[in-house]
C-alpha cells in the first residue's frame, strides 16, 4: 500500500514542501530504503523510527519499505523528517485507518522511547503551512508555541507516536495551542537595561541618537573603561518597536538556526550580535556545505556590535562590506545558492592603539603615539570605515561624572526622539517604509537631501580640508538629514551639517 504524507526541509530559513512516500514494496526490495537525496542523519533514522514503534505498541514492517522524499533534487538533512516518515509507515500498515493527515504538515525527531523532540524551524513549516492552505501542523510541544504565532492556523502539539495515532485516528481529542495577544505583541516588550545606567557620555548619547533615528552605522573610539560598550549594548532600547513582520522575520531566522529560546514563541525585542574578534568569516557571513546563517542574519533587524573592531580578521571585515549595502547575504554552492537577510545597524568600537592609551586627534598625541595609532587603525580598511556613517571618540568618564547624583538621560527620553524623526521619515518615503535616511538611494539623496548656499559652502571646505570620498560626502548629507529630523526642520540647516561633519573624525586624521 502507498501512503503520502506531508511535510517540509529548510532551504537555509525557507521551508519547502516535501511529500514523504512510503510503499510498502515487498517483492522489490528486502530491506527498508530511502531515496530522494537523504543525508546520513535522514538515513539512520530508519533505525530509531523500527525502535520507537516497537516501544510504543506497534510494529514496523518485516516486508521491504521504500521510502521517498520528493522533490528528489532537494537535499533533505535534519531530523524533522522521522514523524511524517512514522505517519506513512503506519498508515501504509493500516495502523493509521483515516485521511486526516492530509490536512496538516507534520514534522518531527523521534526518541527511541517513542516520545518527540523539537527539531528546527517550526515557524517557517507553520508560514508554509498557512501559504499552503493546511489545515494546520503537527509538531513536538516544544515547538507548538513558536508555530502558534501564525495567525489562522491550527498547533497540534504531539508528543509521541501514540498521540500521533490516537489524534489521526480521530479518537483522541486535542486541544490547538495558542498565544497571547501580548506575547505574540512586539510593541509589549520591555528591556532591563537602560541608558540612565551610563555616567555622564552625555554626546555619545546624542550620536547614538542620532544613529538609531537614521539607521546609521557607528563607530565608538576611546579608552578602556569609557563606557562604549554599556552604550552600545543599550542602543536596541532606543530603536522603534518591531513590527510584527519584522519579529517573524527575526524569529524565523533563530528557529531555523535552533538557537530560538525554549520559552521564547516569538522574538519581540530587536537582537543584539556580539561575536567575538577570533570569529571566522563564515561564522560572521553564514556558510557550511548546507548554507546557514551567520552572525550578520542573526543580527537582522538589529544591532551586530563588533567590540575591538581592529582584532578582527581583515579578511572577516571586508566581507561586511558587502550586506551593510545591500541588507542580505547570498551564499553560492555548486548545487545552489541561498539567500539571507541581513539588514542590521553596524556598531563597532575600538581603542585607539593596540595599549588602550593615547587620543585619535593627533594634534593631542605625541609623535610615538601617533605611529601607534595609525599602524593600529590600518588594520580596518578604508571602503569599510567609508560605509560607518558616524564615527565619535569617547572619552574617559571623568570623577564628577561617575560621582554625580543627577540621572543621566534615560533610554525613554532618546526614544521619543528617535521615534519623531521615523515618523519624519516613513510620511517622507511613504510606502517604502523601511527606507531610512541612511539606506537612501540616490534618487532619494537628491530630491530630500538638498543644500542651501551656506550648506554647500560647509561641504565644499570638507571635502576639500578633510579628502572625503563620495560615499563619505553622501553620508554626511544622510546624517545632516536625521539631524534635521531630530530637530523637527524641514530643510537641512548649516549648523545640521556642520554637526554631520563633526561626526567623520578618522576622516579629520587624514
Amino acid at each position: 500500500m502507498l501512503a503520502k504524507v506531508h511535510s517540509f526541509v529548510l532551504q537555509g530559513i525557507d521551508a519547502v514542501k516535501c511529500e514523504v512516500e512510503v510503499d510498502l514494496a515487498s517483492k522489490i526490495y528486502d530491506h527498508p530504503l530511502i531515496v530522494g537525496l537523504a543525508d546520513a542523519a535522514v538515513r539512520e533514522s530508519l533505525d530509531r523510527i523500527r525502535t520507537a514503534l516497537y516501544n510504543s505498541g506497534y510494529q514496523f514492517p518485516e516486508q521491504g519499505v521504500l521510502i521517498n522524499l520528493a522533490p528528489a533534487d532537494i537535499k533533505k538533512e535534519g531530523s524533522a523528517l522521522e514523524l511524517p516518515i512514522t505517519a506513512g509507515v503506519l498508515h501504509a500498515a493500516k495502523a493509521i485507518t483515516t485521511d486526516r493527515h492530509k490536512k496538516f504538515l507534520i514534522a518531527g525527531e523521534l526518541a527511541l522511547d517513542g516520545s518527540t523532540r523539537p527539531i528546527k524551524g517550526a515557524l517557517s513549516m507553520a508560514m508554509l503551512a498557512a501559504a499552503s492552505g493546511k489545515e494546520g501542523v503537527l509538531l513536538p510541544p516544544e515547538n507548538a508555541r513558536e508555530a502558534a504565532v501564525v495567525p489562522d492556523l491550527k498547533v497540534y502539539a504531539i508528543d509521541s507516536v501514540s498521540t500521533l495515532v490516537g489524534f489521526l485516528n480521530s479518537v483522541l481529542d486535542l486541544e490547538p495551542t495558542h498565544v497571547s495577544d501580548d506575547e505574540a505583541d512586539p510593541t509589549t516588550a520591555t528591556y532591563d537595561v537602560d541608558f540612565s545606567d551610563v555616567r555622564g557620555q552625555e554626546l555619545a548619547k546624542r550620536a547614538l541618537t542620532i544613529a538609531a533615528a537614521g539607521r546609521h552605522n557607528l563607530l565608538l573610539l576611546g579608552p578602556p573603561g569609557a563606557g562604549k560598550t554599556m552604550l552600545c549594548q543599550r542602543l536596541p532600547t532606543i530603536l522603534p518597536s518591531l513590527t510584527r513582520q519584522e519579529a517573524l522575520e527575526t524569529t524565523r531566522i533563530y528557529s531555523a538556526c535552533g538557537i530560538l529560546p525554549k520559552s521564547i514563541s516569538l522574538m519581540r525585542t530587536r537582537p543584539v550580535r556580539m561575536p567575538h574578534h577570533t570569529a571566522s568569516g563564515p561564522a560572521m557571513i553564514g556558510g557550511g556545505s548546507i548554507p546557514r546563517p551567520g552572525e550578520c542574519s542573526l543580527a537582522h533587524h538589529g544591532v551586530l556590535f563588533l567590540d575591538e573592531l581592529p582584532e578582527f580578521s581583515r579578511h572577516v571585515l571586508e566581507v561586511l562590506r558587502q550586506p551593510l549595502e545591500s541588507g542580505q547575504v547570498t551564499i553560492a554552492r555548486a548545487h545552489s545558492s541561498v539567500t539571507f537577510p541581513a539588514r542590521f545597524m553596524l556598531v563597532a568600537a575600538m581603542n585607539p592603539s593596540p595599549s588602550g592609551r593615547g587620543t585619535v586627534d593627533p594634534r593631542n598625541a605625541s609623535a610615538t603615539d601617533v605611529v601607534a595609532m595609525e599602524k593600529y587603525m590600518g588594520r580596518i580598511s578604508g571602503p569599510l570605515l567609508d560605509r560607518i556613517d558616524i564615527h565619535l571618540e569617547v572619552p574617559a568618564v571623568t570623577y564628577r561624572d561617575l560621582t554625580s547624583k543627577v540621572a543621566g538621560t534615560s533610554s525613554e527620553t532618546m526614544r521619543k526622539q528617535v521615534e519623531r524623526a521615523r515618523l519624519a521619515q516613513i510620511r517622507r518615503f511613504d510606502a517604502e517604509s523601511t527606507i531610512t535616511n541612511a539606506t537612501m538611494r540616490t534618487h532619494q539623496l537628491k530630491e530630500h537631501c538638498k543644500l542651501n548656499d551656506a550648506c554647500e559652502l560647509l561641504m565644499k571646505q570638507a571635502m576639500e580640508e578633510l579628502g572625503l570620498s563620495a560615499r563619505a560626502y553622501d553620508k554626511v548629507r544622510k546624517v545632516a538629514r536625521t539631524i534635521a529630523d531630530l530637530e523637527g526642520s524641514r530643510d537641512i540647516q548649516p549648523q545640521n551639517i556642520s554637526e554631520a561633519i563633526a561626526y567623520r573624525l578618522l576622516d579629520r586624521r587624514n
